[in-house]
């Protein structure tokens, strides 16, 4: 995983010190602050975003010639924070309302309801216009922007394990456990990705498509780091990962029927078909026994549990429109 090429200010400063192993000075640290809380748009700002992407590395693999004092550098962690407050501000004014409790409903319910929530999916539906439309390389790219997140596919939602008790750890742990390939490596998902990615002759080296991740494909990678590393937002890491359980049986069975209408076989498809048996197992064990038993034992983590899934649909939505929205123009102009 090598260093990135920045994207602006903040992302430089950040390239700069981490690659010349130059620690951050408060000065510094106060000014690229200073810049991440006048960004005016930070989900769809992509020097922002890339600046919290390799903030974020070190607490994973890391990169190449950067020291692993970096993970918990006091500048570094200064600047992240800055960037983190100005990402959660963007997060809660694209939410609004949409993940306000209600009194007296079920989580599960009460999920179900922001995951359907009109204003944060009025976009366009990116697995059905790629089942309807897609072509080949319009399959390609889906694949290297998701390639961002899916080549370490369940990792972020693992740090909620030790930090949450009862029924629903032990419902976490069997959902992670299936998205681990049950401890046989050739099944973990991420691998399962990357048999994908290869049907199509793509790189499946971690990190190689972040040249050309757009800003909403950072921010989805982005979002569930920053509620993992942070044990406040524990419940909103667990409505993140209920909302991807409940909503995504669906979506893979098109995207499989897209690869087959592309002509590809199980080499290709079986990704997403393994997806649309174990999240159709998974939507309940999320919902009612990992959220419901949190929620359960700590009701006032109830608004955080949706806010987690109503910031997946709104990154999901602008995730969405970056990829079909050319495509759509494309199409017309054609």
């Amino acid at each position: 995983m090598r260093l990135p090429d920045p994207r602006g200010t903040i992302s430089a400063a950040l390239v700069d010190h981490l690659r010349d192993d130059a620690p951050l000075d408060p000065a510094t640290v106060e000014r690229l602050r200073g810049l991440a809380a006048a960004v005016e748009d930070p989900l769809g700002d992509g020097d922002l975003q890339l600046a919290l992407a390799v903030a974020y590395e070190p607490h994973y693999s890391g990169f190449e010639g950067v020291g692993d004092h970096w993970e918990w550098d006091p500048g570094l962690l200064g600047v992240r924070a800055g960037l983190e407050r100005r990402f959660e501000e963007g997060l809660r004014a694209e939410v609004g309302d949409a993940a306000q409790v209600r009194a007296g409903v079920p989580v599960d319910v009460a999920l179900r309801d922001v995951l359907e929530h009109p204003r944060l999916t009025a976009g366009p539906s990116l697995s059905r216009w790629v089942m309807r439309h897609a072509d080949e390389e319009q399959f390609r790219e889906m694949l290297r922007q998701r390639s961002v997140y899916q080549l370490r596919e369940a990792d972020p939602h693992t740090w909620a394990i030790p930090r949450i008790t009862g029924p629903a750890k032990a419902a976490l742990i069997e959902i992670q456990a299936d998205e681990y390939g049950g401890g046989r490596y050739e099944r973990m998902h991420s691998v399962l990705f990357a048999r994908t990615m290869r049907a199509f002759g793509l790189d499946t080296t971690y990190g190689a498509y972040w040249p050309l991740a757009t800003p909403a494909t950072l921010a989805t990678n982005n979002l569930i780091t920053y509620f993992g590393l942070h044990r406040r937002w524990r419940g909103a890491l667990l409505g993140h990962l209920a909302g991807v359980e409940m909503d995504s049986s669906a979506p893979c069975r098109r995207f499989a029927n897209a690869l087959r209408r592309l002509g590809y076989g199980e080499d290709a498809t079986f990704f997403y078909d393994e997806h649309v048996e174990a999240d159709a197992v998974h939507e309940q064990l999320a919902a009612v026994d990992m959220c419901g038993g949190f929620v359960g034992e700590d009701p006032q983590r109830y608004a955080d549990v949706l806010f987690g899934a109503a910031s997946l649909v709104a990154v999901e939505g602008r995730f969405a429109q970056a990829l079909v929205g050319p495509w759509e123009a494309a199409a017309a102009a054609a």
